[in-house]
């Protein structure tokens, strides 16, 4: 087992794409998005669900967030209470399902600069926008859980630690465009 985890939120009804995402192109998205968290290093990788269900690929948990039709803040919630029962985790790899052109080496060099930065904090960057990957060490949990909720993820949490956020560019990788439209 690695020191971080992948953490995939995958648990949305998908109303602007209109059916669940974790279920799109017969749940290749799923697959895609725990592979490039594996790849990337995470071990084990948790799979937030909740709209839908789905087999999970080898090596993929799954959480199931009850309150997941408050939006991405409970489904964060839900994966880092998962997280912090995960013994010898230190980070958490938090990750879209809906970002299919995001691979292990997006992955592998946003742990990179979260691992070496002193906050522990680190996010994939794609030209000037922000976009996932974002790890977060340990000690930022439960800071984090408790800023996530309704439709608020993690924003809000990471504005306010702006400072200490590693941006990190991986426009030459990815274009780390969510696609929520068919």
């Amino acid at each position: 087992m690695s020191d971080v985890l992948g953490l995939l939120l995958a648990a949305g009804a998908g109303r602007r794409y209109g059916s669940p995402k974790v279920l799109a192109h017969r749940a290749l998205w799923l697959t895609t998005a725990v592979d490039a968290l594996r790849c990337g290093g995470c071990a084990p990788v948790l799979v937030v669900l909740g709209a839908a269900d789905a087999p999970l690929p080898e090596g993929a948990e799954g959480v199931y967030a009850q309150r997941w039709p408050d939006g991405i803040g409970e489904s964060l919630r839900a994966g880092l209470a998962a997280a912090a029962a995960v013994p010898g985790a230190r980070y958490a790899a938090v990750h879209l399902v809906d970002l299919p052109d995001v691979t292990g080496d997006v992955v592998t060099r946003v742990i990179g600069a979260a691992t070496e930065s002193p906050a522990g904090l680190a996010r994939a960057f794609f030209g000037d926008r922000p976009g996932h990957p974002v790890v977060v060490a340990r000690r930022h949990w439960t800071a984090l859980s408790d800023s996530a909720h309704g439709d608020e993820g993690g924003r809000g949490y990471l504005a306010r630690r702006r400072g200490e956020v590693v941006r990190v560019q991986c426009g030459d990788l990815a274009t780390g465009r969510d696609q929520d439209v068919p």
